[in-house]
Formats: structure tokens, C-alpha cells, sequence
């Protein structure tokens, strides 16, 4: 594999970009060697810097459900640029895709549209504590919700990814208002609850766990939280940022029929731009500014371009036959990864919830942080490493999702496991 442009060009970016990459986990630290710069993108595949090719399970981390470059998105995109990228100023797509929003996602009444997943859980944590009275959250330990400051503390994703403690830069007492339980462990949510009576606003999880590798909800989790929260009078909240549209038309809310009071978006519902939401009740949304008192606004919020996108994506969505086409692609590289591993003879398991997966290298099922950390993440960098050497791009970390696109093909699912067969018989 040929790779002197991408050497040259992260050299080139140490200069002038921390770490050379502008999100930690792209680095790959985690898995040792230097990043792959890409150089473009069509359906299952992605093409770097020098030329070489890979079937792609990183999808832009999530949002790439139809593929990269997806012929209905990239026309529609054109041409709203051609009609000007950025107004500051409301527009009938802005107010489409909200109809999109509240028609697919069971528990949304009204939506504000934003810029990033980190913006939206920001500001529906910030709406949650307008509309409660109150200052203290709840999250799960491994549970990544974005950078802002108070949600960084026993994070997943790249913050796990890189062995990192709780962030510098995070006053202590913002930190303080940020209380943690276990993944899955509703007694844990229930002693933190009952030891802070009166004092939390919200409880924010994410329904399928996608940022210490791909963690599903044990039965009964979810709704254990709607009753718990409901009887301590604090908001549910679902980060749906990666879940949104993609383990069901509407959601993990509509897969496991948990009703939230607040759900927030991002990835899918961009097509790939810079696009996310946070919605939920009215009445807790109607706290929004210009409405209520709780403020929150953004230059770029709604923009045309990205709102495009979003609405192409949408509409691909609509034919049920892609849900039952992931489901079907993802459930077959599930079982073959399987069977690569027994085959090796190498501790493994694999989780999956639609077209999200992850395989851990660690004997016995991950339902938590804890059980995610067991996993031997120096043989997932050889197993990662082996695996680009044969033209499969995976998530540079052990604690990232793998994920399956409507562009992925049954040649290109049993592509990849004839070379995790050879990768695990040849770094164990």
C-alpha cells in the first residue's frame, strides 16, 4: 500500500493543526501508524491521498447511510449552493426538514435546528435546566455527548480512544453538576436520583450506546429510565445523534417504543453537512428563545446547503427496503466476523443493533464501559492495521462503531471477512 502522500501530507499538518487532524480520534494514535488523507469518495468506497482504494466502515463516522456522493443528494446540493450558501434568514427548507423531523421521530413536537451534535446537546441540557429549575445532569459512564464543557468527564469515544482522564480546561464546578452511573444499571440511576432528590434536570443517554464501541440497551433499561425520571420529575433525554434514522425510520425511540422528552440529532440528518437539532414536548421547547426565556441562536442554523442535504437523505429514507437492506448486510458481516474470530481462535464479541457494530476483542458480552474497556486494544491496532493493508477501512479505535451503508454490497461484506479471516490468522 502505497502511502507517501498521506506521509507527507500529515507532516504538513503537525505544523499548522494540533496532532495534525482536527478531531482527536483521526490521529490514529490509538492504533499506531499516520492517518489516511482522503481524496474522495463514491458509494461503499473511499480513496486517499495516494490512490488506494477501501471499502469504507467509517462513513464520515455515521452520517454516510446512502454511501458518499449519493447521486440524489449531490445533485440536490448543487444546486441549492447555486442558489447561495448562507442567507441569515428563515427559508421554506428550514421548515420542511422541521416537518420531517416531528413527522419520523415519535417524541419530537418541535425542533431547533444547529450546527453540530455538541451544539445540540448543549443547548437542549441548557433548555432542560430552564425548564426544570435545575442544575445537575445525569450521563453514563462511556457515553459521549459532545465536547462542552460538563460532559466531558468519563466520556467515550476519542476521549477513551486516547486513554485520556476527565478533560483539562473544565472548571471543576461545572463538573460537579455532572453526576454518572453505569450503562445499563438502573439501580445505579436510582440511588444517584434518590441521593439528589429536587436537584437534577435531566438524565441524557445515549439508547444505543455508539462512543465506547457499540453497547445496546438491556431489556428494560430504557424504560426503566422513562419511569425513573418521571417520578424524580427530570427530563429523559436521548442523544439520537448517531441513532437518528439509522437503527430505525424514527430512531431508537421508535425501535424500542421509549418516548423521551427531548431527543437530539445530528450526522444522518446533515447528509453529510454540518447539521444537527435538538426537539422534544412543546411545552419544554416553547422555553426556546424568541418563545421563552431560554436563549440559544447560531449565524449558520438552518443553512440551506446543509438543510438540502438533509432533506435528499431523508426522502432516500422513506423506502423501507433500505432499513431491511442494512439489516440484512449488517446481520451478515456480524456473522461472518464471528466466524473469523472462533476461526482464529481469538476472545471476541460482537455487537450489533441495525446498521451500527462493533467487535470487541475481549472474551464475554460488553454491556458497559467497564466490560468495553477489558478489550485488548493493542490487538484491535494489529487487527486494524492488517485489515487496511487489504483495502478495509475501519474506525481507527476499539471504542468506535463500524457502519454499514445502503451503497455496501453482499461482494463487498464477504470482501471484508475473507480478510478478517487472513488478518486474525496472522496477528492473533
Amino acid at each position: 500500500m502505497r502511502r507517501e502522500q498521506s506521509d507527507r501530507l500529515y507532516e504538513r499538518a503537525r505544523r499548522v493543526i494540533p496532532g495534525g487532524v482536527n478531531s482527536p480520534v483521526r490521529a490514529f494514535k490509538a492504533v499506531g501508524g499516520c492517518p489516511l488523507f482522503i481524496r474522495d469518495a463514491r458509494g461503499s468506497r473511499v480513496v486517499d491521498a495516494d490512490g488506494n482504494e477501501f471499502v469504507d466502515y467509517v462513513g464520515s463516522w455515521g452520517p454516510m447511510i446512502l454511501g458518499h456522493a449519493h447521486p440524489a443528494v449531490i445533485e440536490a446540493v448543487c444546486a441549492a449552493a447555486a442558489r447561495g450558501t448562507s442567507y441569515g434568514a428563515p427559508t421554506e427548507l428550514e421548515v420542511r426538514l422541521a416537518e420531517e423531523i416531528v413527522a419520523r421521530m415519535p417524541a419530537v413536537e418541535m425542533v431547533r435546528l444547529v450546527n453540530s451534535g455538541t451544539e445540540a446537546v448543549m443547548s437542549a441540557l441548557r433548555v432542560a435546566r430552564g425548564f426544570t429549575g435545575r442544575e445537575k445532569v445525569l450521563k453514563f459512564e462511556g457515553c459521549y455527548h459532545g465536547h462542552a464543557d460538563g460532559l466531558l468527564s468519563r466520556a467515550g469515544s476519542g476521549v477513551a480512544t486516547l486513554g485520556l482522564p476527565d478533560s483539562p480546561g473544565v472548571p471543576a464546578g461545572f463538573a460537579a453538576l455532572t453526576l454518572h452511573a453505569p450503562y445499563n444499571d438502573l439501580t445505579a440511576v436510582r440511588d444517584v436520583l434518590e441521593a439528589n432528590a429536587g436537584e437534577v434536570a435531566a438524565v441524557i443517554v445515549e439508547p444505543v450506546a455508539g462512543n465506547m464501541g457499540v453497547v445496546p440497551p438491556a431489556p428494560g433499561f430504557l424504560s426503566g429510565l422513562r419511569e425513573l425520571t418521571r417520578e424524580h420529575s427530570a427530563l429523559l433525554v436521548f442523544d439520537e445523534v448517531i441513532t437518528g434514522f439509522r437503527v430505525a425510520p424514527g430512531g431508537a425511540q421508535q425501535r424500542y417504543g421509549v418516548q423521551p422528552d427531548m431527543t437530539v440529532l445530528g450526522k444522518i440528518l446533515g447528509g453529510g453537512f454540518p447539521l444537527a437539532a435538538y426537539g422534544g414536548r412543546r411545552d419544554v421547547m416553547e422555553q426556546v428563545a424568541p418563545v421563552g426565556p431560554v436563549y440559544q441562536a447560531g449565524t449558520l442554523s438552518g443553512n440551506p446547503v446543509a438543510v438540502t442535504a438533509g432533506l435528499a437523505t431523508l426522502e432516500q429514507l422513506r423506502d423501507a427496503g433500505v432499513y431491511a437492506r442494512l439489516e440484512a448486510l449488517s446481520a451478515r458481516l456480524e456473522e461472518g466476523l464471528r466466524r473469523a474470530a472462533a476461526a482464529a481462535g481469538v476472545p471476541a464479541s460482537v455487537n450489533r443493533v441495525g446498521s451500527m457494530l462493533t467487535a470487541f476483542f475481549t472474551e464475554g458480552p460488553v454491556t458497559d464501559y467497564a466490560s468495553a474497556k477489558r478489550s485488548d486494544t493493542e490487538r484491535y491496532g494489529r487487527f486494524f492495521r492488517a485489515m487496511l493493508e487489504r483495502g478495509i477501512y475501519l474506525a481507527p479505535s476499539q471504542f468506535e462503531a463500524a457502519f454499514v451503508s445502503a451503497a455496501h454490497t453482499e461482494a463487498d461484506i464477504d470482501r471484508t471477512v475473507v480478510a478478517a479471516e487472513e488478518a486474525l490468522g496472522e496477528v492473533g
